[in-house]
């Protein structure tokens, strides 16, 4: 089928949904007969620091799952400052313009976005070499930093980056959007651009999750991701009124907000919260065959947005209790793939959790299976990259 290019921000052995997405469709081409490689920075995400093996390294080349992966020098940083963050990208993003410039890379290259400032350098480069530029957009920025209060509006930084946005929808090839308001966002711009639905979907590969079961024991909430300013979950844990209620929070990741969330629930032992830190995706999998439901939160309603834990533990037989708005409150209310709160209102998120105690861990148990049924015929990745591939998108 041909070579084919990868560049993203993120890559295992890194973790969070970024990071897994661009595995995925790695290991996907793959198995598809295509040669993949990728571009990425050294290991660095979540803690913004290099992992040891990539420390006093300038590149290394490795070959993960027969994917030829390609890591180049980066300032690591996961800071609030705005300044510290854009400086990171900037390190990787001028270290790849002269790389791109100076190396053979193939005629078809797939440039996640965003970064915004990482994709512009791709597309730039990539556009005046002609090749065939897969834009893979999983967010809409600048819009998003502005929804994030992380820009403001029609400030220099905003303008530019609506100059690099436009760019990249202007030269790119063929558009991949991860929702169906990102699509239209982008067809606002350019009506006639060719864009496709290519959703977050796991590939977990299993029968059906074994699920532990104590009927004693409380009804087991729990996030696991990022920790960070998009997902709120500091805040959460700041509102969440659980004493009262059959139902515990359990948070597995980490980022930015980590230390905060233990220093909460080390004053407030009565909060039952209870921290786990990051684990390896498999060994985290395993520990969540005791546990109910799954937590997926945003800070905010972000246009365009749409976690792609609703997907993973969709397909892992967990109930959504979804606290984000936009289209992913659409799709697990729609779908019946669990709970909705008003994004934002603590208040409507107590309420829920007082309906969901109500219901019991047996009703839950039912759901679980009514879940993992629908996500195995609907949230199928290989049905997903098959039918880009023969639209032509690769």
């Amino acid at each position: 089928m041909g070579d084919i290019l990868i560049i993203s921000n993120y890559y295992p052995p890194e973790k969070g949904a970024a990071a897994n997405r661009i595995e995925q469709l790695a290991l996907k081409l793959d198995q598809n007969k295509y040669k993949v490689s990728v571009l990425c920075p050294l290991g660095n995400y979540p803690k913004g620091e290099l992992f040891p093996e990539y420390k006093g390294k300038f590149s290394v080349t490795e070959k993960i799952q027969n994917i030829t992966v390609k890591r180049l020098w980066i300032y690591p940083s996961v800071s609030k400052n705005i300044f510290k963050r854009t400086l990171s990208v900037l390190s990787f993003s001028s270290i790849l313009f002269f790389y791109l410039l100076t190396k053979k890379t193939p005629d078809k290259v797939v440039v996640q976005s965003p970064p915004l400032l990482l994709s512009f350098v791709s597309v730039l480069v990539l556009s005046l070499m002609r090749k065939k530029i897969i834009l893979n957009v999983s967010d809409l920025w600048p819009l998003a930093a502005i929804e994030l209060k992380a820009l403001k509006k029609d400030g220099f930084s905003h303008n530019i980056s609506l100059f690099f946005e436009q760019f990249i929808y202007s030269r790119a090839t063929v558009i991949l959007g991860q929702s169906n308001e990102i699509i239209s966002h982008i067809h606002s711009i350019f009506p006639e651009k060719k864009c496709y639905l290519y959703r977050n979907f796991p590939d977990h590969q299993l029968a059906e999750m074994n699920f532990s079961i104590n009927e004693n024991e409380p009804i087991k909430l729990f996030y696991a991701g990022l920790l960070g300013i998009a997902q709120g979950v500091f805040e959460l844990c700041q509102n969440i009124e659980l004493p009262y209620l059959n139902i515990e929070l359990h948070i597995f990741g980490d980022g930015a907000e980590k230390s905060q969330i233990e220093n909460l629930i080390w004053k407030n032992p009565g909060k039952k919260l209870f921290f786990y830190g990051m684990m390896e995706r498999n060994v985290l999998h395993e520990k969540l065959q005791t546990f109910d439901i799954a937590l997926v939160p945003l800070k905010t309603r972000i246009y365009g947005s749409v976690p792609s834990k609703i997907f993973e533990y969709g397909a892992l037989g967990f109930p959504i209790l979804y606290f984000g708005g936009g289209e992913g409150e659409a799709i697990v209310s729609e779908n019946n793939l669990g709970w909705v709160a008003e994004v934002g209102n603590f208040e409507s998120l107590n309420s829920t959790l007082i309906e969901i105690s109500k219901e019991g861990k047996d009703n839950i148990q039912t759901r679980k299976k009514q879940v993992f049924d629908y996500a195995e015929n609907n949230f199928n990745l290989n049905f997903q990259i098959k039918g880009l591939i023969e639209n032509g998108v690769f």
